[in-house]
C-alpha cells in the first residue's frame, strides 16, 4: 500500500499550516524582487509540511509520466544548484532575461493527481504559496513561490490544467526573484524521498537544462474528461478489459506486462468537475480487496495490485450505475 505521511507532534510543531478553507486563487503579497548574481539563492528554509486532506493509500509502484509544469511548447531553463535552500534534486525554472520577467506566467500540473495543499506557508518555511499534488503510489510533486493558487486543496487536476502563477512568495523577510521551484517526492522520509524529475519521459540534464514543455500538447479539456484509465494508472499500464456505467462512466481494468500488475480506474463521463460518487476496486484471488471510493471531479482509482498468474475480481461505480466482474482474467 502507499505509504502516507506520518508526523511526530514536535516535527508537527515546526512544519504546521494553517488550517480552514483554502481560497481557490489567493495571492499574498509579494516582496520586491533581489536579483542574484554568481551567489547561489537564499530560498529560505524548505522542508515536509502536512498535507491538508488525506487520499486513500494504493501501491506503490511505477513513477506518472511526468510532463514539464509549463504550457505546451514554452522552454524553460532548470537549474538544481543555485539555491542554497536545496537538499537534493529540486529544480527552480525561469525563462525570461529579466528577474522579474517570469513573474504571473502560468503553471500547470505535471501529471493529474489530487491537490493535497493548496496554502501560503506562512514562516514556518521558504515555499511561501505552495501547491502539492498527490500522484498515487507515492508519488508527489511540489509548485513553490507562487503568485496565485488556482486550485484548492481537494480538488482533483487533471495533467496539464493550471493550478497557479509564477512568482517569488516566501517567508516574511525572505526577498527572492521570481522563479517556480519543483520538486518530485516519492514516499515520506525526506529529503531523502526527493527524486531526480523526468520530463515527457527524460531525466532532467542535472545540474542546470533547458527543457520544451510537451504537456497537453494535444489539446483536451471541455466537455470530455482530461484522463484515461492509462494516464490514471501510469506508465505501462493497457487497457485489457472495460464496462460501461450507464451514460456516467467506464470502469477500465489495464495490465502492466512489465511487472504483472493490475489496475482499475473509473473514468466518469458526466458531472465531470463536480465531485460526485465515483468508485473503482481490485481483488485479487487470496486477497483483500483494494478500493478507492468517495466523491471525485474526474475518476476514481488508480487501484493497483500484483495479479501475475492470479484471478480477479474487479469494477466501480458512476453515478447511479454499477459493475462488479466475475471472477476473471486468471493469465499468467
Amino acid at each position: 500500500m502507499r505509504t502516507r505521511g506520518v508526523l511526530t507532534a514536535g516535527f508537527a510543531l515546526l512544519f504546521s499550516l494553517t488550517t480552514g478553507p483554502v481560497a481557490a486563487a489567493w495571492a499574498a503579497p509579494t516582496p520586491s524582487p533581489s536579483p542574484s548574481s554568481s551567489a547561489k539563492e537564499d530560498e529560505g528554509e524548505m522542508g515536509n509540511p502536512p498535507d491538508q486532506v488525506d487520499v486513500p493509500p494504493v501501491s506503490t509502484l511505477a513513477a506518472p509520466s511526468f510532463q514539464l509544469p509549463f504550457p505546451c511548447g514554452q522552454t524553460w531553463t532548470g537549474n538544481s544548484s543555485n539555491s542554497s535552500a536545496h537538499k537534493s534534486y529540486e529544480i527552480d525554472f525561469n525563462r525570461g532575461s529579466t528577474a522579474d520577467a517570469d513573474r504571473g506566467d502560468t503553471v500547470v500540473a505535471a501529471a493529474a493527481g489530487t491537490v493535497v495543499i493548496s496554502a501560503h506557508q506562512g514562516s514556518t518555511n521558504g515555499y511561501g504559496n505552495l501547491v502539492k499534488i498527490d500522484h498515487g503510489g507515492g508519488w508527489s510533486t511540489y509548485y513553490a513561490h507562487l503568485t496565485v493558487r488556482s486550485v484548492s486543496a481537494g480538488a482533483q487536476v487533471a495533467q496539464g490544467q493550471k493550478i497557479g502563477t509564477v512568482g517569488n512568495t516566501s517567508k516574511p523577510g525572505n526577498n527572492i526573484s521570481p522563479h517556480l521551484h519543483y520538486e518530485v517526492r516519492q514516499g515520506t522520509s525526506y529529503p531523502g524521498n526527493i527524486r531526480k524529475a523526468t520530463f515527457n519521459g527524460a531525466t532532467f540534464g542535472y545540474p542546470n537544462a533547458s527543457v520544451t514543455s510537451k504537456n497537453k500538447c494535444g489539446g483536451g479539456g471541455g466537455s470530455t474528461n482530461p484522463h484515461t484509465a492509462e494516464s490514471v494508472c501510469g506508465a505501462g499500464y493497457k487497457v485489457i478489459d472495460s464496462a460501461a456505467l450507464g451514460s456516467s462512466g467506464t470502469v477500465y481494468l489495464t495490465f502492466n506486462a512489465g511487472n504483472g500488475n493490475n489496475c482499475v480506474a473509473t473514468i466518469k463521463k458526466a458531472s465531470l468537475g463536480k465531485a460526485t460518487a465515483t468508485a473503482a476496486y481490485l481483488e485479487v484471488e487470496g486477497k483483500t480487496r483494494a478500493a478507492d471510493t468517495g466523491n471525485f471531479e474526474y475518476y476514481a482509482g488508480p487501484v493497483r495490485a500484483a495479479a501475475a498468474g492470479k484471478c480477479v475480481k474487479w469494477g466501480g461505480k458512476a453515478g447511479s450505475s454499477t459493475y462488479n466482474s466475475p471472477s476473471e482474467h486468471c493469465g499468467s
